[in-house]
C-alpha cells in the first residue's frame, strides 16, 4: 500500500491531518480506522488548531509508537531507542519542510482563529499545504520504516 496516497485520500474525505496519516497506516497498526480516527483526533490542527506540532507529524509519531514502540517501562534502552526513532522522523521532516510546527509551515497563509475547523473547498487545497506535509509524513514512516533500523 502506497501510505502517503491513502492518507492524502483520506484527508480529502474529511479527516484531520493527524488522522489522514495515522490511519492510513491501519494496515500496520492493526487497528481499524474508528479506533484510530478516534485516537488521533486531537492532534489536527496541530493539537486542536493551537497551531502547535503538525498534525501530520504527530500522526506518523502515533503510528510509529504503535508499530515500533516500547511498553516495557523498566527498559530505558527500549525508551532510549523508540526517542531516537522520533528524533530521526522529526530530523528529516524538518529537512524537508524546514520546521515540524504548524504555525511555521502555515507562515503567511491566512488562518482563521478559533476552534471551528475551514471549510474543505477547492481554494483551502490550493492556497494550503497540508495535502502535500501529509504526504511527505507518510512517505518518511514508510522509508523508516523499510530501512529496518528502528
Amino acid at each position: 500500500m502506497d501510505h502517503a496516497e491513502e492518507a492524502q485520500r483520506l484527508f480529502r474525505e474529511g479527516y484531520n491531518c493527524a488522522q489522514a496519516v495515522f490511519c492510513a497506516f491501519c494496515d500496520e497498526t492493526g487497528l481499524n480506522v474508528d479506533a484510530a480516527a478516534r485516537l488521533s483526533s486531537s492532534f489536527g490542527g496541530g493539537m486542536g488548531r493551537l497551531r502547535e506540532v503538525c498534525g501530520a507529524v504527530s500522526g506518523a509519531l502515533m503510528a510509529l509508537g504503535q508499530i515500533r514502540g516500547y511498553s516495557d517501562p523498566a527498559d530505558p534502552s527500549l525508551k532510549a531507542a523508540h526517542y531516537r526513532a522520533v528524533q530521526e522522523l522529526a530530523r528529516r521532516f524538518r529537512e524537508r519542510e524546514a520546521s515540524i510546527v504548524c504555525r511555521d509551515l502555515l507562515k503567511g497563509i491566512p488562518v482563521l482563529p478559533g476552534d471551528v475547523p475551514e471549510a474543505r473547498t477547492p481554494d483551502f487545497y490550493t492556497r494550503r499545504p497540508c495535502l502535500r506535509l501529509i504526504g511527505e509524513a507518510a512517505a518518511i514512516l514508510d522509508d523508516m520504516l523499510k530501512e529496518e533500523t528502528l
